[in-house]
């Protein structure tokens, strides 16, 4: 006997079996899930895992045969046995679920539905098995659910289809289907407002719930009811493209979902009019969308009447949706949010989309700051206005981005900029950017618009007296500055900063307010007493940090001046006592690398005080000469500021040659110094003597000064002499040919200076990733060495320093050398020899060696010699003598060996290439003669002008 329709087995509700209930509730769970398998064997391992999925009974194959039985005695003939398993022995279409889908295949949909007596697996609905079956068939009922009632609505029977759709709707909110046929049924009934509203509420909830936009059977359905129903509008049409703003959009959309006052808020001419416009015209808003201006109104309510013809506002507004646009409301602030909370107050449909210079700080306004444009795309917005000025214009994308970062990348400042190309090219643009605050617009420009300092003129008519002495006072900072300084320098108290952040014309930036520099330009006034106290403030400050910058606080201290940098320097020009503040900056400035930058300001320092030291400021100025290449002073010499103890740097960065006796002297102030109470002074007077001696030929000791230095500015936490002292250690370890030892000692420093000075800076790249892929590949590490010169290469080409791009090609040539491609080696070299880039003559001597090793070698060996005559770097002069001794014959080769070997100042190498050149020697001379040719070498007073006579020979 078969249920309805030939249905036999129904389980699209509670279990029937011919259209009768079967009793025992695992008697019924069994038959559901057999069902779902018609005609198939389902394993007895299956059925058990499936019906007991929890705790198995302790028997189960035992539990199962009786549950078999059971089912037989419930439902005669529709199981039968397999040796694997059970079988429920009816065709798949007299099971309702499987007859069901063929239907919905089928298009049948009335029919198919027709088979729904409930939930689908109700008996097993609790079981795992049935969780995604139940899912799967509930999904299709949805889906021929809408279809059918898709069907009666072409039939035209749309009142029985609302009421079925909106119980649908309220059921599965998230369901665009069923949305979409009830916005189609409300306005096929004349309901067009109530199916605009629901496809904006469901839009809202599935971005909420979602973050996703309509899909595009919903979006038709809107566009069916917005036809012949144009939304009212006053907004004005676009004349030019919009550009730059496309995230803001987003974010605005997203904000008038959720909240019905949201308010832009920017400085003067950051586009906020433009940008509610274009926000407004994008949205679908059944009751209209208007724009109300206030820039020349006095009475917000009396604008609102006249551009809604309505004298009675909550009456005409109210059982409406509107969106209205109030723009230029900081004028009238205090009547444009009563206005606005009064109005919100009695139309629930009402949007408010506001622009200010400053909220409406009413209960629900949502925010938007509507910011300067960032580089690339105020440079997209300056490109496109420059080419509508002038269609032949040539503009380089660096030079739109130049000039954008000179004008805030604030959008007025661009347009207006642009306009001027009609007139001039754009070299004169650039020139004039200093006078940007007479940039004119067009004739029809409003008159608040027509000019940059019209535009702030706008916002300082409205401050107090009290809000533009402070405005005028922020112009002393450069780049920011901490409440704390604010407070200390100008007196201001934070309800005005408060202010005048609220009124667009500062903004806070973590924990520093910042202002924009054509707002600098405009409130910039002669303020000496100010700038003095600007200039004290930061020169307690620089003070206050230096102790900080030898211990383990390094980093925070150095954050700390970095936010500073600007300031720091405007008060280094300013103070009346510029060798007091530098003195405490030398430490920083060496720390951070910025070696151009301590002889830049050490020269500016001295024009202003002269070549003799006022009073109780001699170490300064002992600093200062010694920066540009003088020699230390008594003060220098007997100082222990830790600026002294580098001074021997700032020699080197100077380019003036080191004093004959500069060994002796640092080994004098290490040893003076040897029992200073403080560590770090101990510690760092070994560092400079050790660094001291292996710079200008006395190696030999000096690794025994940097492992005690190290060791000791480890414990007080100073990353930079951590550095320092292994990066010198390791410099030692190659001298010696231990490469394998070098590669060791420096990797650690490579961390440490991307701490101080990041991975992209030219120290972090020259003196790390340069160096330890040069390493690798002369200690046999190939891989190793071509993954660090590889970081190195795209950080040099980031740089855009050619010098650093030259000294890269140069160690890429040598690794192409030693794994075998010569062609490329000396196609790298020869490239790299013939930019016009100023290198150190050790650098410049090192690839002549390199490309005598893969070409012809005479000139390029002369040439590295000619730059080593008279060079005082012994370990650099070492490393030529060693390669050109590669191409000599053997007698020659082997005094250049014992020179280069009295340079190192060590006994035999440990680099193989160097002791198998030396063996070849032996091997031509004999040992004795090997000898006496190395000995003679090692006394020689100047090998380069030896090894240059056979080169120069025809």
């Amino acid at each position: 006997m078969r249920g309805e329709g030939g249905v036999r087995v129904g389980i699209l509700g509670p279990l029937q079996v011919a259209g009768s209930e079967v009793a025992g509730a695992r008697v019924r769970v069994l038959l559901v899930r057999l069902a779902l398998d018609p005609g198939r064997v389902v394993t007895a391992d299956r059925l058990i895992d499936d019906l007991w999925p929890d705790e198995p009974p302790a028997h189960p194959l035992a539990a199962l045969q009786s549950l078999v039985s059971r089912a037989r005695r419930e439902a005669p003939g529709l199981i039968t046995s397999h040796p694997a398993g059970y079988v429920l022995d009816v065709p798949q279409d007299e099971v309702d679920a499987w007859a069901f889908e063929r239907l919905v295949r089928a298009g049948d949909v009335h029919r198919a539905l027709a088979l729904w007596r409930g939930t689908a697996l109700a008996d097993a609905y609790k079981l795992p098995f049935a969780e995604a079956p139940a899912a799967r068939l509930e999904e299709l009922r949805l889906t021929a659910l809408a279809t059918r009632i898709a069907t009666d609505l072409a039939a035209d029977d749309q009142t029985e289809a609302v009421a079925e759709l909106e119980e649908l709707v309220a059921a599965h909110p998230l369901r665009e289907p069923f949305h979409a046929l009830l916005i189609r049924a409300l306005t096929a009934n004349g309901r067009r407002a109530e199916a605009l509203d629901l496809f904006e509420r469901t839009r809202a909830a599935l971005a909420e719930e979602l973050g996703v936009d309509p899909g595009p059977e919903l979006r038709e359905a809107h566009l069916e009811a917005l036809k012949d129903h144009e939304p009212s509008t006053n907004l004005p049409a676009r004349l030019t493209s919009f550009v730059g703003r496309s995230e803001d959009v987003s974010r605005l959309n997203a904000l008038l979902g959720r909240a019905r006052l949201v308010t832009l808020v920017g400085p003067g001419g950051a586009g906020k009019t433009r940008l509610a416009v274009e926000v407004a015209a994008g949205l679908a808003v059944p009751d209209g969308v208007w724009l109300v201006e206030l820039a020349a109104a006095t009475d917000v309510r009396a604008a609102m009447d006249s551009v809604l013809r309505t004298t009675d506002l909550a009456r005409a507004l109210r059982g409406t949706a509107p969106l209205i646009v109030l723009d230029n409301c900081e004028h009238v602030i205090e009547d444009a949010a009563r206005i606005a909370q009064w109005l919100l107050s009695e139309a629930g449909g009402l949007r408010i989309l506001a622009t200010s210079r400053e909220p409406l700080d009413i209960p629900g306004e949502a925010l938007h700051q509507v910011l300067p444009l960032p580089e690339e795309k105020a440079a997209e917005l300056f490109m496109d206005r420059a080419v509508a000025a002038r269609a032949d214009v040539r503009l380089r994308r660096a030079e739109a981005v130049r000039i954008c970062r000179e004008l805030d990348g604030i959008p007025l400042a661009i347009e207006l900029a642009a306009a001027r190309l009609r007139a001039m090219p754009v070299s004169v643009l650039v020139e004039q950017l200093g006078d940007r605050l007479a940039f004119r617009g067009g004739r029809t420009s409003e008159p608040r618009h027509r000019t940059l300092r019209a535009v702030i003129d706008w916002s300082w008519n409205l401050l107090s007296e009290r809000e533009r002495e402070l405005l005028r006072g922020l112009t002393v900072f450069s780049g920011g500055a901490t409440y704390e300084a604010i407070s200390r320098v100008c007196g201001g108290d934070l309800d005005l900063l408060s202010s005048l952040v609220d009124k667009s014309l500062i903004q806070l930036s973590g924990d520093r307010y910042t202002m924009l520099e054509t707002i600098r330009q405009y409130a910039a006034a002669d303020l000496p007493e100010l700038r003095q106290a600007h200039a004290r403030y930061y020169t307690e400050l620089a003070e206050a940090a230096e102790p900080h910058l030898r211990s383990g606080e390094q980093l925070r201290w150095l954050a700390v001046l970095d936010a500073e940098r600007g300031n720091l320097d405007a008060a280094l020009r300013h103070t009346d006592d510029p060798l007091r503040l530098i003195l405490p900056l030398f430490w920083p400035w060496t720390l951070r690398s910025r070696h151009r930058e301590i002889r830049q300001q050490a020269e500016a320092v001295l024009r202003r005080v002269g070549d003799v030291s006022p009073p109780g400021r001699e170490l300064a100025h002992g600093l200062c000469r010694v920066a540009m290449g003088a020699e230390p002073t008594r003060a220098v010499l007997e100082s222990d500021h830790p600026a002294a103890l580098n001074s021997w740097a700032m020699g080197m960065i100077s380019g003036g040659a080191p004093p004959a006796d500069v060994v002796s002297r640092t080994d004098r102030a290490a040893e003076r110094l040897r029992d200073h109470p403080d560590l770090w002074t101990r510690s760092a007077a070994l560092l400079v003597a050790g660094i001291v001696r292996f710079e200008y030929g006395a190696v030999a000791g000096a690794e025994d000064l940097l492992r005690p230095a190290v060791e000791g500015l480890r414990r007080t936490g100073d990353r930079w002499g951590q550095w320092a002292g292994l990066f010198w250690l390791s410099l030692a370890a190659e001298n010696r040919g231990d490469y394998a030892a070098a590669v060791a000692l420096a990797e650690e420093p490579e961390r440490l200076a991307a701490e101080l000075t990041g991975p992209d800076t030219s120290m972090g790249v020259m003196t790390f990733l340069l160096r330890l892929g040069q390493l690798k590949g002369r200690a046999g590490d190939h891989a190793g060495a071509a993954a660090a010169l590889e970081q190195a290469w795209a950080a040099a080409v980031r740089s855009e320093d050619r010098a650093i791009v030259v000294r890269v090609m140069h160690a890429r040539a040598e690794l192409a050398r030693r794994t075998g491609r010569p062609e490329e080696a000396a196609r790298l070299l020869r490239s790299a020899l013939a930019l016009d880039v100023e290198l150190p003559a050790q650098a410049r001597a090192f690839m002549y060696v390199e490309l005598a090793r893969v070409g012809e070698p005479r000139e390029p060996l002369r040439r590295a010699l000619e730059l080593m005559v008279t060079c005082s770097d012994s370990t650099a002069r070492a490393t030529v003598l060693e390669g050109v001794a590669e191409h000599m014959e053997p007698k020659v080769a082997a005094e250049l060996l014992g020179a280069a070997r009295a340079l190192r100042g060590i006994g035999e190498s440990a680099d193989p290439h160097v002791n198998e050149l030396a063996a070849k020697c032996r091997a031509a001379l004999g040992e004795e003669g090997y000898r006496a040719a190395s000995a003679r070498g090692s006394m020689m007073p100047n090998p380069e002008r030896y090894a240059l006579s056979p080169l120069s020979s025809p």
